[in-house]
């Protein structure tokens, strides 16, 4: 198995100020290279660069400049200009399937957040310091740097990236070789149905609450986000001030999402512990939260009609909140660490089908919370009903199988 380990770093002043002086260079190299492209391309001769003349490039950039480019690891350097043909290959594979790309931008420092170690040895090491009662990794022009390791790391670390989010740094190991964990089985399966009300509600009838993190800091973070917005978008400068109002937000929005994350971990433990097989919708989150169509008014050209835009974009913000599509991915991997087994099943019609007798109509959905078929009567929970069909679906994709 592959795993991720991302762990935080306790840097001192000085490291601090390497780390950020590293960013700052990997992104000055990442837009030079895009420039280079741009030009290239603009040129009357249409030249395209690929990432092989790049790479060619960085030994005399290196030489040019030792006390800026040539301080950093040639292979995480590398790895920046991988990352900056990986965006155009996407570009390019977009524009042929006929869609529309945005073209790779340049970055500004304060959104180029990652740098990235190939391999453990070149460049950086972990666990530099293996006689030391603290975990240290050693990173190239900055120095054996302190790791608050809170778990143990298993299988072989392949590649080590450096994450700034806010004022944090975190270590992230991508690691392989590692050992499956499988549970003891249980001998339960159970459907699960997302929901809005409720985040989850299993075959079984039990609900898990919704926390809504975003709605219980919303007060706290519309304060900040207007007092920021008192200061000009636009400036070449910022003052200690605006910093430290941009800073609140973000400070804001990470509380928010480590807090989510952890609920995540925590529901899809649960869930994993205690069944062997786990049938769930196969969501579309980023289709479900699109922005609804404008209608225009075919008797007053220039006016449009309303399209329920306000209420969409309730629903939207409350199933972003949720984190559907994170909280499965992250059910999908604990799964398969345990020797669980997950299925993901069609979503339609899942709450407006009744598992009595079968017939499908929106008017069985009366409310969020209630079902009553409009066939036979029977009444129960929206979401237990939407569960329950899932898990019967779930039963019927192993039969296919088998």
């Amino acid at each position: 198995m592959i795993r991720a380990y991302k762990f935080l770093l306790r840097p001192t002043a000085r490291q601090t100020v390497a780390l950020g002086e590293m960013l700052r260079e990997h992104c000055s190299l990442y837009n030079a290279a895009l420039q280079e492209r741009r030009d290239a391309w603009r040129h009357s001769s249409k030249t395209s660069i690929k990432y092989g003349d790049q790479s060619a490039q960085l030994k005399e950039i290196r030489a040019f400049d030792p006390d800026r480019q040539g301080r950093w690891s040639f292979s995480s350097q590398q790895a920046t200009l991988r990352r900056l043909d990986k965006a155009f290959a996407v570009f390019f594979r977009r524009v042929k399937a006929g869609e529309k790309p945005g073209h790779p931008r340049f970055k500004g420092v304060g959104h180029f957040g990652t740098v990235v170690f190939p391999k453990d040895g070149d460049g950086c090491r972990w666990d530099s310091t293996p006689h030391d009662a603290h975990t240290r990794v050693r990173l190239q022009g900055i120095g054996h740097v302190r790791v608050h390791q809170h778990r143990p790391v298993q299988g072989r670390v392949k590649t080590i990236s450096i994450k700034r989010e806010g004022s944090r740094w975190y270590v992230v190991l991508a690691c392989d070789a590692v050992p499956a964990e499988p549970l003891p089985p249980t001998g339960a399966v159970v459907g699960i149905d997302m929901g809005v009300s409720h985040f989850l509600t299993t075959s079984d009838g039990a609900h898990v609450a919704n926390p809504k993190f975003l709605g219980a800091a919303a007060a706290e973070l519309a304060d900040a986000q207007r007092h920021l917005a008192t200061f000009p978008k636009r400036t070449r400068q910022r003052t200690k001030k605006h910093r430290a109002a941009a800073r609140k937000v973000a400070r804001l929005h990470a509380k928010i999402r480590r807090q989510r994350l952890d609920f995540h971990h925590k529901a899809a433990l649960a869930l994993v512990r205690d069944h062997d097989v786990i049938a769930h919708e196969r969501l579309n989150t980023a289709g479900m939260t699109k922005a609804p169509a404008p209608k225009p008014d075919p008797g007053t050209p220039g006016a449009f009609l309303p399209n329920g835009a306000a209420a969409k974009a309730g629903l939207n913000r409350s199933i972003l909140d949720g984190g559907w599509a994170q909280f499965l991915g992250i059910l999908a991997n604990k799964a398969e660490s345990a020797g669980r087994l997950t299925i993901p099943v069609d979503a339609r019609n899942t709450s407006r089908t009744c598992f009595e007798c079968g017939h499908v109509a929106k008017e069985n959905r009366v409310t969020q919370a209630k079902f009553q078929c409009t066939a036979c009567g029977f009444t129960a929970n929206a979401d237990h009903v939407g569960a329950t069909n899932v898990l019967n679906r779930a039963g019927l994709v192993l039969c296919d199988v088998a």
